[in-house]
């Protein structure tokens, strides 16, 4: 069974926040890469492991993800938006992409691993980890597993990626996050500001699938094509998106078992090695074809989390525009085609009667 976890209590998120810092400062004096994402990633899944009591909140991660939503959307300039067409022939890999994993990924844990079909589906498809627990809640899938499964998948991706880029592709994880704060007009400071919570608030009551970066990055793609704004968010922002992600991440192991080490998390391990073999093979597909560089191939196919992705883009310097809009087009296909999949297969009946 899981480990009891008792109630969160302030103490505890200042305990995480200090334990984070640590982490950060740690990294930063080793000379270590991306200190602001792996130290409190690396600190809170050992104090996890340790059952020390941290916690991580809904707003810290949703406000992260505005601000990685307004980079975004402050990088889709004309010139990048005069390239989509470009991008076409690319992105219609992507449904291939995700039915080859489908083909692959649900009988691995299905067949293989022994999991239910609901648990099974929502493990294989690399959507966002919200958006996948909550259709496999509804389809009576084990969340707990599928929380686990999900979070090693970003976990893992999250550290192999860098030391492929900086080592595979020789290029230095070093590109400014952003401008210091200073070098931005405070206009365009709050008109940033706003397209993140507008743009946050306002997807969210419109309904809209990742509204916390999707809607920021509406917002402010729509104030860089009108040329209210010029530059990304700044560099102290950024970082604080990667400290609360790296946070995000760790905590997702909060009492954790034995059980659920041996079962879950290693079935998540083996799962990212089938993920990351067919992403090599679609890449290589759309880089030798001419549609992309390695770089932006790389990453593009890279099933990480959005969040995750946009980071390792801005640092490594590669075409964000081109890499978010692949991840997007993944991400958008895979949310709308979870209910269907799921009246299809009849998931909550199979649930409810497994004999059937």
């Amino acid at each position: 069974m899981r480990q009891d976890i008792p109630s969160p209590r302030p103490w505890h998120f200042l305990l995480t926040l200090a334990l984070s810092g640590a982490g950060a400062a740690l990294f930063a004096l080793l000379g270590l890469p991306l200190p602001f994402l792996f130290g409190p990633m690396a600190v809170c899944i050992a104090a996890a492991l340790l059952h020390v009591p941290i916690v991580g909140t809904k707003l810290t991660s949703n406000l992260s993800r505005t601000v990685l939503g307004v980079a975004v959307g402050a990088s889709l300039t004309p010139e990048v938006v005069s390239r989509l067409p470009q991008m076409a022939a690319s992105v219609a890999f992507v449904p291939i992409y995700i039915a080859l994993i489908a083909a692959v990924g649900i009988p691995f844990f299905y067949k293989v691993l022994k999991f239910d079909l609901a648990t099974s589906y929502f493990s294989a498809m690399p959507g966002g980890l919200q958006d996948m627990i909550t259709f496999g809640e509804e389809a009576g899938a084990d969340i707990r597993a599928l929380s686990l499964i999900h979070a090693t998948r970003v976990l893992m991706i999250v550290t192999l990626a860098p030391p492929i880029i900086s080592m595979g592709f020789d290029v230095p994880l070093s590109h400014p996050a952003g401008a210091p704060v200073a070098d931005i007009p405070v206009i365009e400071l709050a008109l940033m500001v706003a397209a993140a919570l507008i743009g946050w608030k306002g997807g969210a009551r419109l309904g809209i699938f990742g509204a916390p970066i999707i809607g920021p990055l509406i917002v402010a793609g729509a104030l860089s094509l009108t040329g209210f704004i010029h530059a990304r968010p700044p560099a102290v922002a950024i970082q604080a998106a990667q400290y609360f992600i790296g946070i995000g991440i760790g905590v997702g192991y909060v009492g954790i078992t034995l059980h659920e080490i041996r079962r879950d998390v290693v079935a998540g391990m083996l799962y990212v090695l089938i993920l990351a073999a067919m992403a090599l093979f679609v890449t290589e597909i759309v880089v030798q074809l001419g549609f992309a560089r390695p770089l932006e191939g790389f990453l593009a196919f890279s099933p990480g989390g959005q969040a995750e992705m946009t980071v390792l883009a801005i640092v490594a310097g590669a075409d964000l525009g081109f890499v978010v809009v692949h991840h997007l087009v993944r991400v958008l296909l895979v949310i709308a085609g979870a209910p269907l999949v799921v009246r299809f297969l009849d998931l909550e009946k199979r649930q409810r009667n497994p004999g059937e």
